[in-house]
């Protein structure tokens, strides 16, 4: 009796002592992205899947078990996050045709692999706006531990008017189209606007994407006009507020613009022809500009391979790509409040990192850049008081890079150490 009792003893030790481990990570150098200031030579110690404490110097683990890493010369920012990504998959020149082909199994695979890619890259959370519904499953499957990836906040489908950005029917057969309703993310009234938002919220969705405007890469002719009137669009932000979902808009055009502004939608996605009025009113209703500055270059950079886009795509893809960026430095100047976000599926997820390349070529400095992907972003998914910085209670979401981003923003292109909620992903 005595031996059992000892191994028993000996199990429940070992099970403490595992449970208790932690990280003991000698950090070089860390931004504070709060202050902007950069401190020297600490030491951040997590337990579980938070930030314990952060103390002065390089001090000892209290435990054999607990695990040292050494970033003593690397740079340290809390995880990056990405407002707009499509997480499901990424555009190529057989796009078009995977929607016929590629079975939700296909989809789940291929979205998988993005998520991966992504965490890689140092994005430890994004808002995904727009896909099938897999993007839902992938969430939960992150979520169980059953895939890697970064904490995501999706709108499962967005929602579109018949014809619209999103209409998942658009360049279809006449006997494939049919007539989607709210259940597909296609609507044509405030009522069914109302429906579309309980039917997101029925399936898991975390917040609302709709597409106001025309869009650059839909098999459609116009990419800037206006696709919601304002009462469809009331109706949407009012019902998502009742479900206290974060709101955003996909906009090329001005009227579609305003009216997603004057209808109250938080964050407007691309911007591309906004004009200065439109900017006021971003200001007046604390409206957000998402500006996906790298899909705006990567799909003005494919509109010149031959067949990588139906031939109703390539005027278009070539109209908003050199417009974005000065869009997005005007905006800027003006005052207008910036989130971070990229649009990465219509270019290779993973390089969500150059981003803040182009942002910093516009006129933006460094640290308001990171900041955007940082405190903006948490505040707008309302987890500020968990991610967005490292200080002791928030989740342990940690990168590194080789050198300070405040001097050479392009290293945030090469993470070199990723931990997303205690758990290193690569090192």
């Amino acid at each position: 009796m005595k031996i059992k009792h000892l191994l028993i003893l000996t199990s429940f030790l070992f099970v403490q002592v595992a449970f208790s481990q932690e990280y003991y990570l000698y950090c070089g150098k860390i931004l504070d992205t709060q202050s902007g200031k950069v401190v020297t030579n600490q030491t951040i110690v997590v337990s579980k899947n938070r930030i314990s404490k952060i103390q002065d110097g390089f001090i000892s683990k209290t435990n054999p078990e607990d695990i040292e890493i050494d970033l003593k010369n690397k740079f340290v920012l809390p995880g990056l996050i990405d407002l707009h990504v499509h997480i499901e998959g990424e555009i190529n020149n057989k796009s078009y045709m995977s929607k016929y082909i590629d079975n939700e199994a296909d989809i789940a695979f291929e979205s998988a692999r993005c998520a991966e890619i992504t965490l890689l890259a140092g994005f430890t959370t994004v808002r995904d706006l727009g896909g099938t519904g897999v993007n839902i499953s992938l969430r939960n499957a992150i979520n169980k531990g059953l895939v890697k990836g970064p904490r995501i906040y999706t709108a499962g489908k967005a929602i579109a008017t018949t014809g619209g950005h999103a209409d998942p029917t658009n360049g279809s057969n006449r006997k494939l189209v049919g007539d989607p309703g709210p259940h597909e993310g296609v609507i044509n009234s405030p009522e069914e606007a109302v429906k579309a938002v309980r039917e997101r919220y029925k399936e898991g969705a975390d917040v609302i994407k709709i597409t106001a405007t025309g869009g650059v890469l839909s098999v459609a002719k116009s990419g800037k006009n206006p696709q919601f009137s304002l009462d469809e669009i009331k109706a949407i932000t009012t019902t998502a507020k009742d479900y206290n979902m974060l709101t955003a808009a996909h906009a090329h055009g001005d009227e579609g613009m305003q009216r997603a502004i004057l209808g109250g939608i938080k964050t407007i996605e691309h911007g591309t022809f906004m004009s200065e009025e439109t900017m006021e009113m971003m200001k007046k209703y604390d409206a957000y500009l998402v500006p996906t500055l790298t899909a705006a270059k990567e799909v003005e950079k494919n509109a010149e391979i031959a067949g990588f886009y139906p031939e109703i795509v390539v005027p278009k893809a070539r109209e908003v790509g050199p417009q974005i960026k000065a869009t997005f430095a005007k905006a800027y100047k003006k005052g207008v409040k910036i989130a971070f976000g990229t649009d990465a599926g219509v270019f290779p997820h993973g390089k969500n990192g150059m981003e803040f390349g182009y942002m910093v070529e516009a006129g933006m400095p460094p640290l308001e850049a990171i900041q955007a992907a940082t405190l903006t972003n948490a505040k707008l998914l309302g987890i500020e008081k968990e991610v967005g910085q490292i200080k002791p209670s928030f989740f342990a979401d940690i990168i590194a890079v080789d050198e300070n981003p405040l001097q050479n923003i392009r290293t945030l292109e090469r993470v070199i150490f990723v931990m997303k909620d205690g758990k290193i992903y690569k090192n």
